[in-house]
């Protein structure tokens, strides 16, 4: 009775702090993405420069990441050579900082809801560039799925209300960078048994993102930042905002490293409806039927989608308990027959001595 109790609440222990990492990464996510906007928006804050608030965010995470790990050393740095940082962090790194700079330049153009709409595009482009790179098998009906999603899409493009092409150009190269990078941290990282912490992450990525910003923010926006003489750097929004940028990065991790990447997922389509509900009940952008029907659609396609992963990695989880309770069971009866050739042996030795 006492171990089935402990046993219960062990796994009730693992629930609520599933469901807690879950809660810890849609607040942050929705305030960092809220925030942004309320940065970028020309008719809020009123400062548009996406490649300036990324560095900022870079250069805190850089710093951060180098005092945890060089100077208090609460985690260790892997064995990176050179060559592996060249070959594998860098294209990651360059990935990653135009996924931000694009993704953050759409808040200039697209309302929140429409953004989180676009980004419903996610696994379309994970999954087709995973085909591309064979690190996924085409299936007829999954590309259905993917059809199925898009065209959701489409019709909440077609219903909105403030349709920008440049915004959703943005948001598209946006999409098509981060599904690349995740694609490729697959095949350049965990393909040769490759896994970061949170702060090692940060320690490798975030550099090289600051420095690949570097160059298109000295040519793009330091020349207006300089014309631009009444902006005073406001350290309290700016503190906050990269703070909350940090820890998001860290609450991304910690939710892949203690649950799963398809648990993200499932909570990245509750954080889109809220997100989408708060657009338009607090910041007042316009979102139509039409808007709601696309993205309802999209919506199902994409719970159909985690729910196919979610099954596959049940049958593979059940296939390798399978094949561990055979591996068992045949050592078992080999030891059983040694013992039992053994105990035959020793069976006929005695036999004989006994002649």
């Amino acid at each position: 009775m006492g171990k089935g109790g402990s046993m219960n609440e062990s796994v009730l222990r693992k629930i609520l702090l599933s469901y807690a990492y879950v809660g810890i990464w849609i607040f942050l996510s929705f305030t960092v993405i809220v925030y942004n906007k309320y940065i970028l928006d020309r008719k809020l804050y009123g400062w548009p420069f996406p490649i300036s608030l990324t560095l900022i965010h870079m250069a805190f995470c850089s710093t951060l990441a180098v005092i945890l790990v060089r100077v208090l050393r609460l985690v260790e740095p892997i064995g990176m050579t050179r060559e592996l940082y060249v070959s594998s962090v860098l294209p990651i790194g360059a990935l990653y900082s135009l996924s931000l700079w694009f993704s953050n330049s759409a808040y200039i153009y697209l309302s929140v809801s429409f953004i989180q709409m676009l980004k419903a595009l996610m696994p379309v482009a994970v999954y087709s560039l995973g085909v591309a790179f064979k690190k996924e098998n085409f299936k007829s009906e999954v590309m259905l799925n993917m059809l199925a999603i898009s065209t959701g899409v489409a019709i909440a493009a077609y219903g909105e209300a403030r349709f920008d092409v440049w915004g959703v150009v943005l948001q598209l190269g946006a999409v098509a960078f981060e599904a690349t990078r995740l694609v490729l941290i697959q095949i350049l990282l965990t393909s040769k048994g490759i896994t970061l912490n949170p702060i090692t992450s940060l320690y490798y990525v975030a550099p090289c993102c600051f420095l690949f910003l570097l160059v298109p923010w000295i040519f793009v926006e330091l020349p207006v930042l300089r014309q631009t003489s009444s902006f005073h750097f406001d350290y309290f929004i700016f503190g906050t905002n990269s703070i909350c940028a940090f820890a998001l990065n860290l609450a991304v991790f910690l939710l892949i490293g203690k649950t799963s990447a398809l648990t993200m997922n499932v909570a990245g389509v509750v954080k889109d409806w809220l997100l989408i509900a708060f657009s338009w009940s607090v910041i007042r952008d316009a979102v139509t039927t039409v808007n709601l029907v696309g993205y309802g659609l999209a919506f199902l396609g994409v719970a159909y989608y985690n729910h196919s992963k979610l099954q596959a990695l049940k049958m593979k989880e059940a296939q390798k308990k399978s094949a561990q309770a055979d591996e068992e069971s045949g050592l078992l009866m080999e030891q059983r027959s040694e013992r039992e050739a053994s105990d035959g042996g020793s069976g006929r030795k005695n036999t004989d001595s006994q002649a």
